[in-house]
């Protein structure tokens, strides 16, 4: 299964070409970057520091899918609809990471799996999946006796916040609950702002340095607390999640599927 890559240059980049080249079944046929980037012509492999491959990043995406299977795409939403429309156009699968994505983009999104095979995850680590399976058992569980609260951490470089995996942490606890996670989400807490409701879902978000993604939900009762964390040591797994969700998607047909598909856990 021939794939390209999206963001090539970048530490994501760099991280998916390696991963790639290591899982079977996979081949590198392409990769590109923005128009006037600094390594346009560059090749991939090198920069990836894994050996020459062969593979010239370049800056036109519709052609390089034109020999290409699939499109990784961990980029941004507004990046990640073009890239969309460009596979839908020529019947190519995606694999996207990209979070930050309003309802209506989500609805874009959903226009182009009626056309092609789309994996849509905020976070492809098969660590978090498994995350997201606990929290909605725990949720079940618990009920409304128990207070939840959602903490992220990320490096600062990272523009979207909450985080994808954070907002998507709320959903799924929101879901086994049987609230509206847009109703119920509450990001700002300031002054005279009043007791805590019963059905609000507290999102703190912290920035710093180059933490690579921590995220921890807190089941706050009358005395006692469960925490279900996960913390990403590099950006290895995210890479690794992706090639994974690549070779599953391959005799897949058109539609949105997520990690939770990959895993069997939907």
């Amino acid at each position: 299964m021939k794939v390209a890559i999206v963001g090539a240059a970048g530490r994501m980049g760099g991280r998916l070409i390696q991963a790639v080249i290591e899982a079977d079944g996979l081949e590198l046929s392409g990769a590109t970057e923005r128009p006037g980037h600094p390594q346009i012509g560059a090749d991939a492999g090198l920069l990836a520091a894994v050996g020459e491959l062969g593979v010239p990043i370049t800056d036109d995406l519709a052609t390089t899918m034109e020999k290409a299977d699939v499109l990784i795409d961990f980029t941004f939403p507004e990046v990640t609809l073009k890239n969309l429309e460009i596979c839908a156009n020529l019947g190519k699968k995606i694999v996207s990471g990209s979070t930050g994505f309003t309802p209506e983009q989500k609805q874009q999104v959903e226009k182009y799996a009626e056309q092609i095979p789309v994996i849509l995850a905020p976070n492809m680590s098969v660590g978090v999946n498994a995350c997201f399976k606990l929290l909605k058992e725990a949720a079940k569980i618990l009920g409304d006796d128990f207070d939840v609260e959602i903490v992220e951490l990320h490096h600062n470089k990272k523009k979207d916040s909450p985080s994808g995996t954070a907002v998507r942490m709320g959903e799924v606890v929101s879901e086994a609950l049987e609230r509206d996670y847009n109703q119920v989400a509450t990001y700002h807490r300031e002054g005279m702002c009043g007791e805590r409701t019963k059905e609000e879902i507290g999102m703190q978000t912290v920035r710093g340095g180059d933490i690579v993604g921590e995220h921890t939900v807190y089941f706050i009762g009358m005395g006692e607390r469960i925490e279900i964390s996960h913390r990403a040591m590099s950006r290895d797994m995210f890479a690794r999640g992706a090639t994974r969700a690549c070779q599953w998607l391959q005799n897949k047909k058109s539609g949105l599927y997520d990690m939770q598909d990959v895993l069997g856990l939907s």
